[in-house]
């Protein structure tokens, strides 16, 4: 549904296509994301090499995420990245599945999430590119409403063919191919917005968007300096699902409160984005990291189905509070020339910093427990929220 004021459309053709192709794309990956860890161990992987492969992958992405991001600027270009980026997403999928040995498993996750790199900056920025700061709330919300849509259908497919073909994992990373081609598809029917090239920068080196740091303004120095120490203790959230297991959930139920979670995610992300774009995206901001807080610290003491869902309801709100108005906030504070970069430069370091949160998690988990690992990290994030909420910014573009 293409959703209007009186005054402009807010979500255009564009905006809604790169949904789509969102939707597509998480449906073939979430298929695999809550079994993976069960996959994983089948084949050999440790929970510290579990923890060790989501933070390379997460790592790798972060670098390319970057260059990628800065790149796109530069050349003044958005769509051969998404292109190209989900491209890589859909063919890492069958790939899993062709041989299990370690090295192949990284290199294939790797291309999964190398592919991410290519496309996120340049995707988010075409996603500004189309709205105004006034609407960033609801355009980032409604494209993570029909991301997160696909994210729970995944699971659901991921479901009923294990319901009929137990233990049969390699088949679902061939049977996920298929809605990455769909997505692919969709992106030749994007058309992007004619920009000029930026004539500061011909050649574009691979670590030359570490630059960005010293030119950008000081709310923005703030903002990302708070989301990195977030992502610190923030760890995969296959740790989360884990979590199930260890509790003695089965496979079944696993992926069923995964399901139950995404589909919260999807319905609260709309209205959530247009609850910040009337409040301030800031204050939900604070407020969807004192739900994780709360979550993650919980996690420590449930044991039971009943207490998982109300957690996994409230991660929902966390996530729905947070991943799309990050983004919003960080669009709204750079150049539109630099938008890619800006981006790219903050999930560039939050990938990295993943990369120390999921091991960290994965050697806590190992050494004393999942209770103590999401003990810490509640604790962490509760830092956070304080220093979030003692920040002051300046009221100049009433988003933040």
């Amino acid at each position: 549904m293409i959703i209007k004021t009186t005054r402009q459309r807010i979500i255009t053709r564009t905006i809604l296509l790169v949904s789509i192709v969102s939707f597509f794309t998480d449906i073939a990956s979430e298929m695999l994301y809550p079994v993976m860890p069960i996959y994983l161990k089948t084949i050999g992987f440790s929970v510290v090499l579990i923890g060790v492969l989501e933070g390379f992958a997460e790592a790798t992405a972060g670098l390319s995420k970057g260059y990628f991001g800065n790149l796109s600027d530069r050349r003044g270009h958005r769509l051969p990245f998404v292109k190209w980026g989900y491209l890589l997403s859909a063919i890492s999928k069958p790939m899993l599945a062709a041989f299990t040995y370690p090295l192949w498993i990284f290199f294939a996750r790797t291309t999964d999430r190398l592919g991410k790199g290519i496309r996120i900056g340049a995707r988010d920025a075409m996603l500004s590119d189309e709205s105004s700061a006034a609407n960033k709330g609801k355009v980032f919300g409604f494209h993570r409403a029909l991301d997160t849509a696909g994210a729970a259908i995944g699971p659901l497919i991921a479901l009923l063919f294990l319901a009929f073909f137990p233990g049969q994992y390699k088949w679902l990373f061939i049977i996920a191919f298929a809605p990455g081609v769909i997505a692919i598809a969709f992106t030749f029917l994007i058309k992007e917005k004619r920009r000029e090239p930026s004539t500061k920068a011909v050649q574009v080196g691979f670590l030359s968007y570490f630059g960005y740091w010293k030119k950008s303004s000081r709310h923005y120095k703030q903002l990302v300096s708070g989301l990195l120490a977030f992502t610190l203790f923030n760890s995969s959230d296959v740790f989360l699902l884990l979590a199930l297991k260890y509790q003695g959930l089965s496979d079944t139920q696993m992926i069923g409160v995964y399901i139950f979670y995404n589909l919260i995610y999807a319905l609260l992300s709309y209205p959530v984005g247009m609850i910040a774009d009337r409040l301030g995206l800031k204050r939900i901001l604070v407020a969807g990291l004192l739900i994780f807080a709360g979550v993650y610290t919980s996690m420590g003491f449930a044991d039971s189905l009943w207490q998982f869902v109300i957690i996994f309801s409230f991660y929902a709100l966390y996530a729905a509070a947070t991943e799309g108005i990050s983004k919003a906030l960080i669009s709204n504070i750079a150049s539109k020339s630099d938008t890619a970069t800006a981006i790219g430069f903050f999930t560039s370091f939050a990938s990295i910093f993943t990369l120390l949160a999921s091991s960290l998690a994965g050697l806590l988990w190992h050494n004393f427990g999942p209770k103590a690992m999401f003990l810490v990290s509640g604790a962490g994030v509760g830092c956070v929220v304080i220093y979030f909420a003692a920040m002051k910014y300046k009221e100049g573009k009433n988003v933040l």
